[in-house]
């Protein structure tokens, strides 16, 4: 399915169903994918969630109000980490943008207002002088920006996720998985709240099976 189609459609979902299913039972099948072959996680004792996510997508964007406050309330035995999905060179090139942010030590900082200047302010992340411009305003040398950006280090993990996304079988964004177990479609989940729901319940359930700690 096209992927805009697809975005589409799940705002449609999101809208039509709101917040019904987050009290009804979790259905392997319905409300979560299983995931065969699981994926290995990244996460040595704790239990990994994965948010697939681009810049670009409005439902990303709108599902970072809820998910925020939702990180800071995550367990300790549980590693949340952020991934640009890629499927095309655009998504790519703004995955190597995330990664370049993120060698610099200013993501944390410039995550949201990235986000917020695409979607409210119509940033375009493939204008290079707009971009450029956009930095510096964020106080990031530009020209070492563009150096990171075409670094091996970020290019290599422009290619991981590129391969996380086909692995973790990824077809639209957001998606969250739940250590290299299961997935979570805006449509499975039904409302934003509903997909974090949803994770809740795989966090539980991966944790009941993973051996006690002695």
């Amino acid at each position: 399915m096209n992927r805009l189609r697809r975005s589409t459609l799940a705002a449609l979902a999101l809208a039509a169903l709101g917040g019904t299913r987050i009290a009804q039972a979790q259905r392997p099948g319905v409300n979560y994918t299983v995931l065969k072959p699981e994926q290995p996680v990244n996460a040595p004792g704790k239990i990994e969630v994965l948010e697939f996510f681009w810049y670009g997508c409005i439902h990303c964007y709108n599902l970072e109000a809820v998910l925020e406050p939702w990180i800071k309330g995550l367990a300790p035995d549980v590693r949340f980490r952020r991934v640009p999905a890629i499927f095309n060179a655009r998504w790519g090139h703004d995955a190597a943008i995330y990664f370049s942010l993120e060698s610099m030590g200013v993501l944390e900082k410039l995550h949201r207002p990235l986000f917020d200047a695409i979607h409210r302010d119509r940033l375009r992340t493939d204008d290079a002088k707009a971009l450029n411009a956009w930095l510096q305003k964020q106080g990031v040398d530009t020209k070492r920006f563009e150096e990171v950006f075409k670094s091996f280090g970020v290019q290599s993990k422009v290619r991981q996720v590129q391969q996380l996304t086909v692995a973790y079988r990824i077809d639209g964004t957001p998606a969250m998985a739940v250590h290299g177990r299961y997935t979570v479609s805006p449509e499975q989940g039904g409302s934003q709240r509903g997909i974090l729901s949803v994770v809740d319940h795989l966090v539980a359930l991966t944790r009941k099976s993973l051996p006690a700690k002695g």
